[in-house]
């Protein structure tokens, strides 16, 4: 890598660029408040680094979705030993025994008096 200044009039300003194998990566400013060195944004590394980020967004979120939850909820232990589970639904009620034809012909439900 070689890079060379020119010194020219004090009012103008020269931009010398710097390239490694072909490919610019940056550049020497020249002019009155001094010379400085501005190197160049690569957007294709930061399009790159961007994807990659958004990938791994993406399948961390894809791996939580897809993990299995647990079959019972919260389990807590209450006074003298009850057992709570959270976040289930209450379980269907089952028939005691097989309604009689008749009250399948009328529609008829047993009453229990918790509705």
């Amino acid at each position: 890598m070689t890079t060379s200044l020119d010194v020219r009039q004090a009012d103008a300003v020269s931009v010398t660029p710097v390239a490694v194998g072909g490919r610019e990566i940056g550049a020497w400013i020249t002019g009155p408040s001094g010379t400085y060195y501005r190197p160049v944004i690569d957007v294709t590394w930061l399009a790159g680094a961007v994807l990659a980020a958004t990938a791994t967004v993406a399948v961390a979120a894809t791996v939580v979705a897809a993990r299995p939850r647990p079959a019972i909820g919260q389990v807590t232990m209450g006074p003298g030993g009850w057992v709570s589970l959270r976040g289930l639904p209450r379980p269907r009620p089952q028939p005691e025994a097989p309604r009689p034809w008749w009250a399948h012909l009328l529609r008829a439900h047993r009453f229990t008096g918790s509705r």
